[in-house]
């Protein structure tokens, strides 16, 4: 077999790029980070009539001006790395936007073959697209494929391996940007030829253009090797904006990207497209869309579907939970029989079975809510939800492309903050990306969802829809408040423009959503059956350890003798009862004095203000680990005291008959708890998305002192209205 050929598939977002790669290559793939960023680099291999290919998937660009991470890597990928063959992958249902990227590619003069895909759907829409008359109006060829099923990949492949065994290097493609530009790019010739180190490498009217555009990485490295003649060139560019301001105003950027449509229309409109009225899907989504995406009853919809979501949720998972609520109090019962008092029985049932099993018992409202996100997901309403949100992202100084990153990290809950924080690496501007990244923790992510379940079951179960739905909500406000406050501060600066490919609405197929459910699902059991296990037994331990003084130990022996004796006359049941209640003292109080117990009281001093007593603190302290943990540590904490060990009452039970707790606590506690640091491994990602690990203190810091003074403020109110 010959040499392998390094092939690189480009393509905008949602053009089916990574659809044709995975048939590509399918299992033969590896992802990694490229050197020093944190973009995702994807490469595989493949054989085609002998020959070897190794695939190369880029970051998906609208162009090759450095204005994103993904298109600067994309762009030097291809400059650098010199691909035998870059395979363009353009959707054919919006030909005319996806060869935006197709003629900067000619202008760079890369050897291209542009992969014409989707061709059914645009077929469908009532588009046809001549692939012969397009290949001879670009001068590269054109292949119609179907990635989803590889329909046309074989002759895509044929037509790579053509390209790449030619012998000429493409020419760059010669665009006219009117005289003003065109006259300015004749002028700065001259000095670009100075600039060797550069020329080597790029063609010299790319440059130019480059330099008109304002390519801050092109203008940095001119000025850095050939500093005279690049403060020649940017003198000249600031010349050029001057004199577009005064006559058209508007900046080159504007004139070019104009420029480069008319190059396109012009070859679309010669014969390559025809269309035709067909009542399609497609069709029928544009109708939709006029409604569900209308400024007023857009809003009202989706506040409507996501309500619906919650009822359908909490009314059809209840059975579910009370069942597995009762398979955990007979596995206790079991054990209880089997093993005699000591430290092993306490850790199996205190550590293992009320702290996993307490996790595990919500997996039925996880797998609901789960589906039923798969729903909107896989229908393509959740990118309407994110269309609609830019308006008022804007207004909170963000930037239309935060809303995935929001829902990611748990918009409609159920999500994850580590890919919400990974979400963000498609904005643009850095300080819109910051605020994104330290305001996504806030959003219900499926770690929280068991614990806000678990106190809207105990204290307000009549209402359980209506309490989640005014959560997501609450998140939502208070994410964005937050945004508005470092947008205004730490974060001064203007937002950028938003544009977004709004997908068409599909019927989402059954297997995929099982599919979907049960994958997130089944992260979730793993999860609490490794991580949350660990930490569980750790934190029992804390919670154990080192246990009473002996002769604290010798006057509760003392106290049982007593019972005894006083007791024997009543009966075998009152002195079991009295001995449950001695047992239950000794329980408690050597909580107290455990490690755990000691910690818990120490910021009671400060936690009280929130209406939070010990107990409760050490489970939010193993929150920070991770937010499961907050359940498994006071299943633990709750059960350690239990008077009657056979009962097999539930934690949401147990806590709303503790005289501690109460509405307005349980709302203060639900307020700290969706609001407070991220979970460590969010504030890894955060110090490695950002690239410090100063931005993963500040949102430690900054969420938990942000969500301590709204519990206070919830509990003080709450308090002051006697609603406790």
């Amino acid at each position: 077999m010959e040499k392998a050929l390094t092939i690189a598939l480009a393509g905008n977002p949602n053009a089916g790029k990574t659809t044709l790669f995975n048939h590509l290559t399918g299992a033969r793939q590896h992802v990694g980070n490229y050197p020093g960023i944190t973009v995702e680099q994807k490469e595989g291999c493949c054989l085609h009539q002998g020959q070897g290919l190794r695939v190369v998937d880029l970051p998906g660009a609208y162009s090759l001006t450095a204005y994103s991470v993904e298109e600067l890597v994309a762009r030097d990928f291809i400059i650098n790395e010199k691909p035998e063959v870059v395979v363009d992958v353009v959707d054919a249902a919006n030909l005319e936007r996806n060869l935006y990227l197709s003629c900067q590619f000619l202008e760079l003069g890369a050897p291209l073959v542009i992969a014409l895909n989707m061709v059914d759907a645009a077929e469908k829409r009532g588009i046809t697209i001549d692939a012969k008359e397009l290949s001879a109006r670009l001068g590269v060829p054109v292949i119609p494929i179907v990635a989803r099923n590889g329909r046309g990949v074989d002759q895509l492949l044929d037509a790579v391996l053509a390209t790449a065994a030619s012998q000429d290097r493409p020419q760059p493609a010669f665009l006219r940007y009117g005289s003003d530009i065109d006259e300015a790019l004749s002028d700065m010739l001259p000095d670009i030829e100075q600039c060797t180190e550069l020329t080597a490498v790029y063609p010299l009217r790319w440059l130019g253009v480059k330099f008109l555009e304002n390519d801050e990485q092109i203008v940095q490295k001119a000025l850095a090797t050939h500093p005279e003649a690049a403060q020649r060139l940017t003198a000249r560019c600031d010349e050029v904006v001057q004199h577009l301001q005064d006559t058209l105003g508007v900046y080159p950027e504007a004139v070019i990207a104009d420029h480069r449509y008319g190059y396109i229309k012009s070859i679309i409109h010669q014969g390559v497209v025809t269309r035709k009225f067909v009542a399609d899907r497609l069709y029928a989504t544009d109708k939709i869309d006029k409604i569900v995406t209308h400024r007023i009853l857009g809003p009202l919809i989706m506040a409507g579907i996501l309500f619906a979501l919650y009822t359908f949720t909490f009314s059809y998972s209840t059975v579910l939970v009370e069942w597995l609520a009762s398979f955990f109090g007979l596995i206790n019962q079991g054990i209880d029989a089997l093993l005699p008092d000591g430290p092993l029985k306490s850790m199996i049932t205190s550590g293992v079975v009320d702290g996993v099993g307490g996790v595990l018992g919500f997996v039925p409202i996880i797998m609901f809510m789960f589906f039923g996100i798969a729903v909107l997901e896989d229908s393509g309403y959740l990118a309407r939800v994110a269309f609609m949100m830019d308006r008022i992202f804007h207004f909170f100084g963000l930037h239309g492309s935060s809303v995935m990153p929001f829902i990611v990290s748990g918009g409609i809950a159920g999500g994850c903050a580590v890919p919400g924080v990974m979400a963000t690496r498609t904005l643009r501007s850095p300080k819109e990306r910051l605020a994104t990244l330290l305001t996504v923790p806030f959003m219900n992510c499926g770690a929280k969802l068991p614990v806000l379940t678990l106190l809207i079951g105990a204290f307000f179960s009549a209402h359980q829809a209506r309490y989640m739905f005014l959560a997501t909500l609450a998140a939502w406000i208070v994410a964005l408040c937050a945004a508005k406050f470092l947008r205004m501060t730490v974060l001064r600066g203007a937002s950028t423009p938003f544009v977004m490919e709004l997908p068409p609405y599909r019927f989402p197929t059954v297997k995929g959503l099982f599919i979907h459910t049960w994958e997130r699902t089944w992260q979730y059991m793993k999860k609490a059956g490794t991580v949350i296990l660990g930490i569980s037994v750790l934190i029992w331990a804390m919670m154990t350890y080192p246990g009473l003084p002996e002769d604290r130990v010798a006057q509760f022996e003392q106290q049982r003798q007593q019972a005894q004796t006083l007791h024997a006359a009543a009966g075998e049941e009152a002195m079991s009862k009295a001995l449950q209640e001695i047992k239950a003292d000794e329980a408690m109080e050597g909580l107290r004095h455990s490690f755990g117990g000691r910690i818990g009281i120490a910021f009671e001093s400060v936690s009280r203000y929130a209406g939070i007593d010990w107990r409760t603190n050490i489970a939010l302290i193993g929150g920070f680990a991770a937010k499961e943990v907050i359940i498994s540590t006071l299943g633990t904490a709750y059960s350690l005291g239990a008077v009657d060990p056979d009962a097999s009452t539930s934690l949401s039970d147990r806590l709303a008959k503790d005289p501690k707790w109460n509405p307005v606590v349980a709302l203060a506690v639900m307020v700290f708890i969706m609001f407070y640091a991220p979970c460590f491994v969010t504030v890894v990602c955060i110090a490695k998305e950002a690239g410090s690990w100063k931005w993963a203190a500040f949102s430690m810091a900054f969420n938990t002192l942000f969500a301590f003074i709204l519990a206070v403020a919830v509990y003080q109110i709450g308090a002051l209205l006697y609603l406790g």
